[in-house]
């Protein structure tokens, strides 16, 4: 094994076989990931708060009641043998390590200085903490509560209306060489999760006997499964919001030591155990734990008399899909890559590709299971048989993305509805950004890596009914600090800059706006106790899923006697309240790290942290705020690439701090570059290496 470091720090990693490149690829993540990596295994194992006080405990609680280390066991016994053996090559890989990257962690440090035993199938239970809540439970559970807190007719609604979770921002170009200077294919994109501190995404060059790959992977998870560019195929990844996972209402009562679930044929036994939750500083916890035919009960109190069970297809077919992931290093055609991806599972994901003979594709992955509509939209009652699951939707085949309409040499996605992903969701993100994309790119030609790179970063706001509501409100008294703020939006051009007074003035605006809803009697029902783990707060929040779902939910106030031009001139004097400042003073960049809110949280470094940002929720710039709590963002791009199919080395990324995970030179050197839309090269072939 060899390692290279670019200029950026990033690692070319080299080896013999794939799976000797598996073991020196998860070393390397060791050395430079190894808080990651640990805080990330806790989370999988339900073991957060051994390690880092209280604070873990509510995350340990849903942890073991989902049976995450138990399904990862599963999933890993269930894989085929050549796939078994490169994971567990990459978990010898990280045991190497550990002991380097443990004396480099600052927090490691913190909390002792040592390290646990990686097991084979961590890398898998790490995938899974990972993605448990990136499907529908909090979206469903949200849902549920509407319903319940407000009946059918208006709960109802306000379940269409504020249905979505948080902030979707993904964003996938491809574009064919009929479009392109160089005559061969464009592949670019920017996933959008919560911006961790270590990044989310490692930027990593695997280099082995018939592999060469440019990538970002999971810290945590061999090769690179959601965005790659093996120098003569390339794709990339965005949310196909899906829905393939399920909650269940059970009734459950108890026999004795036993616990029976009511299901569609009466009622059956449901496996019961508990587990020991340890606490560091603090007395230990008892968990128990219920599986029904169902699944794992995750709410145990959603009433009275009924609890929550979760049923997705990782656990109910021992399956996640890691077998795609080796396949995927050694694919050299978009073939080859839609073949791979035949065997993922979850999440769904809406995949873009392009290969070197100019071959594009667009594919939905993932298993979805066929159900009634109701499922995909609530929690559904286990009783009753039409609630049951009919097997799996048959997966869609990959669309060929041609140079004639309605391609027209481009496609995108951007977690919207299409008629690729319909079937298979329920609520989708607003079209703005899929749209601006397309628009941005019309009929040009002679797209570069530079033209691809420059729509991504795009900071013009869709137009709404919000702003077209403060227009109807009329321009108060002259002289006012009301109509000081009126005239700044009236003249604001539409773009979210950092820079720009008129988008600080509409925020302000639209977070006096979200307060002002979030009190009206009709909507007091919203801040009921939802009776679900506080893990779910960030579906449950009342002030966040009205300022993420302001424009729907403007649209259902009137026809339940809301005077919605009165709240608005409301709001606009509450803001005006306050100084308002540019944009980017408020809206600033805050990581999120695995020790905030414990006892070491000073412990952690933050640089970047304030750094002022450009783009918001709606943008194709998706730098997501929350209306009514705060512009700071917590999301974000947390990556950003461009492959280019004609020459590997002209390809550009960038991640939202660097490519190591501890302090130093290239923890955060990257950080300028992607708040101002910049990005760097990729490391070079194996050629060109020293």
């Amino acid at each position: 094994m060899t390692v290279h470091r670019d200029a950026w720090g990033v690692p070319t990693v080299r080896a013999g076989s794939l799976d000797e490149l598996a073991r020196a690829q998860g070393r390397v993540t060791a050395v430079d990931r190894a808080w990651q990596l640990e805080a990330e295994r806790w989370r999988s194992e339900a073991t957060l708060a051994a390690h880092v006080g209280a604070a873990g405990l509510a995350w340990d609680t849903f942890a073991a009641r989902a049976r995450l280390d138990d399904t990862a066991r599963r999933c890993y016994a269930a894989l085929d043998p050549a796939t078994r053996r490169w994971v567990g090559s990459y978990v010898e890989g990280v045991r190497e390590g550990m002991a380097e990257g443990v004396a480099r962690s600052p927090e490691l440090q913190a909390l002792g200085g040592t390290s646990g035993e990686w097991q084979p199938w961590t890398p898998l239970g790490v995938f899974l903490a990972n993605h448990v809540l990136f499907g529908t439970v909090g979206s469903k559970v949200w849902r549920g509560h509407l319903l319940r807190s407000f009946g059918p007719g208006l709960g109802a609604e306000l379940a269409v209306a504020l249905g979505l979770g948080p902030p979707e921002g993904s964003n996938a170009v491809a574009v064919t060489g009929s479009r392109t200077a160089s005559g061969l294919p464009l592949v670019a994109g920017d996933p959008h999760r919560v911006i961790e501190r270590p990044g989310v995404y490692q930027q990593v060059h695997l280099v082995a006997d018939g592999v060469d790959v440019v990538g970002l992977a999971f810290p945590g998870v061999p090769g690179v499964a959601h965005f790659g560019h093996t120098g003569t195929v390339a794709w990339a990844v965005t949310n196909a919001m899906a829905d393939y996972q399920d909650l269940y209402r059970e009734r459950l009562r108890r026999d004795g030591d036993a616990v029976l679930a009511q299901g569609p044929d009466g009622w059956e036994p449901a496996a019961v155990s508990s587990v020991r939750l340890e606490v560091r500083d603090g007395e230990p916890v008892t968990v128990e734990l219920v599986e029904t035919a169902r699944g794992p009960v995750v709410v145990p109190t959603w009433s009275a008399d009924e609890a929550l069970s979760l049923r997705a297809p990782s656990r109910v077919d021992a399956a996640l899909g890691f077998e795609a992931l080796p396949r995927l290093l050694r694919a050299r055609t978009a073939g080859d890559v839609e073949e791979a991806l035949a065997s993922w599972v979850e999440p769904v994901n809406a995949v873009l590709v392009a290969d070197t003979a100019g071959d594009v594709r667009q594919l939905v992955a993932g298993r979805v299971p066929s159900r009634a509509a109701a499922n995909g939209w609530h929690p559904v009652p286990a009783w009753e048989a039409e609630s049951a699951w009919r097997g799996t939707h048959p997966g869609p085949a990959g669309q060929q993305v041609t140079d004639d309409a309605p391609w027209d040499g481009v496609a995108v996605t951007a977690n919207d509805r299409r008629p690729d992903v319909a079937p298979f969701g329920t609520v989708f993100a607003p079209p703005h950004r899929a749209a601006r994309l397309r628009a941005l790119l019309g009929d040009r030609t002679g797209l570069t890596v530079d033209d691809l790179a420059a729509v991504l970063v795009d900071t013009a706001a869709p137009p709404t009914g919000a702003r077209d509501l403060l227009a109807t409100c009329g321009r108060p008294e002259d002289g006012s600090p009301a109509a000081r703020l009126f005239d700044l939006v009236e003249a604001w051009d539409g773009r979210m800059a950092a820079d720009s007074p008129g988008a600080g003035a509409y925020a302000a605006w639209r977070s006096a706006l979200v307060h002002r809803l979030a009190g009206l009697p009709l909507l007091a029902p919203l801040h009921l106790p939802a009776r679900a783990p506080e893990v779910l707060a960030p579906w449950l929040s009342p002030v966040e899923r009205i300022g993420t779902a302001l424009e729907r939910l403007l649209r259902v106030l009137p026809g339940h006697g809301v005077d919605v031009v009165q709240v608005a001139r409301e709001a606009l004097a509450d803001a005006a309240s306050a100084p308002t400042p540019e944009w980017g003073a408020t809206h600033r960049l805050r990581t999120v790290h695995s020790l905030d809110g414990t006892p070491w949280e000073g412990t952690v470094a933050r640089p970047a942290d304030g750094t002022p940002l450009s783009g918001d929720t709606d943008c194709v710039l998706a730098t997501a705020s929350l209306p009514g709590l705060t512009d700071l963002s917590f999301r974000g791009p947390v990556a950003r690439y461009v492959w280019d199919l004609a020459d590997r080395d002209a390809s550009r990324w960038v991640v939202p701090l660097g490519a190591d995970g501890v302090p130093g030179p290239h923890a955060e050197d990257q950080a300028p570059l992607w708040a101002r839309g910049g990005l760097v090269p990729v490391p070079a072939t194996p050629e060109e290496l020293p």
